[in-house]
């Protein structure tokens, strides 16, 4: 069985998405679909559609996280240190050709979220980051070209 790098903080996050997933959205649209039943003709019935549609959806959620948490290999951040990127590390980094400054954290694939800056570690800004250090400078191939960055900043908190 193939094993995905995770934090544990990761792993109680798809865990608690499971248990919502089983627990209450499952239950509420299997009552949603018996409600659109009683309705009468299914064929035009959008509502029974829209429920099945739903039902879809949070069945394949189930099993793929049915899959992957049993396939989670925790890796406890807390415990890792050093100036060399690694997993879990919060890695700042300065576009040097822009100025920007950004902080990311190397997460496991299923736990990467842009919107708070974590990155999957199977991503191309990650796979160059890993195993430099501070004072580096990396080059990640982009859309628009490639981009250099060089990193300021390597902590495990």
């Amino acid at each position: 069985m193939q094993k995905f790098p995770m934090t544990a903080e990761g792993l109680a996050k798809l865990e608690e998405e499971l248990k919502v997933l089983k627990g209450e959205e499952r239950p509420a649209v299997i009552r949603a679909i018996a409600e659109a039943r009683a309705h009468g003709d299914l064929s035009e019935n959008a509502e029974y559609h829209a429920a099945r549609e739903r039902q879809s959806f949070i069945e394949g959620r189930i099993a793929e996280l049915e899959t992957i948490i049993p396939a989670a290999e925790v890796i406890d951040v807390s415990k890792l240190s050093g100036d060399q990127v690694k997993f879990g590390a919060r890695v700042t980094v300065v576009d040097e050709e822009t100025e920007e400054k950004k902080t990311y954290r190397i997460v496991g694939a299923y736990e990467a979220d842009m919107k708070v800056n974590s990155i999957s570690i199977s991503s191309p800004l990650a796979k160059a980051l890993i195993g430099k250090k501070v004072g580096d400078s990396v080059e990640v191939p982009a859309p628009g070209g490639a981009r250099a960055y060089e990193i300021t900043a390597v902590a495990f908190r």
